[in-house]
């Protein structure tokens, strides 16, 4: 990199552990002019600060890039697949299976009334007139 890191650039160990993740350039056509690593860098700076693609610094890859990229690997799948293994990782790290074993699921109930139709609505209150108020 030849320019000073910011806060959310990924660390050579965050890198190595990324890499093998994240999709390739495609072989054929047109060299990729922005490294992996790079593209990656201008995700996370905008997801961690929170501003708009257009306001990323100048010195990461243009922003129509690092979006069309974020955007690609979400409709292929590349976030889902980069979260399950490093899900993976980190529970057989902790001494966990890979996989978990059991799953909660949450659901609200929604209340609702024993009338229905007309009875349940309330009804609208009359405006008075200028005249009575006087």
């Amino acid at each position: 990199m030849s320019r000073r890191a910011y806060p959310t650039d990924l660390t050579d160990q965050e890198w190595a552990v990324l890499e093998p993740i994240v999709p390739h350039p495609k072989s054929g056509g047109r060299p990729a002019e922005h490294s992996r690593r790079e593209i990656i860098n201008g995700i996370t700076y905008v997801l961690r600060s929170g501003c708009a693609w257009r306001l990323m610094p100048h010195d990461l890859p243009p922003w129509p890039t690092v979006y069309d990229y974020f955007r690609q690997w979400r409709i292929d799948g590349t976030w889902e697949h980069i979260n399950a293994v490093l899900r993976e990782k980190l529970r057989i790290s902790l001494g966990r299976e890979a996989e978990p074993s059991a799953a909660i699921i949450d659901s609200q109930t929604v209340k609702t009334t024993e009338k229905g139709g007309r009875a349940a609505m309330t009804p609208a209150r009359k405006s008075r007139d200028a005249n009575d108020i006087f």
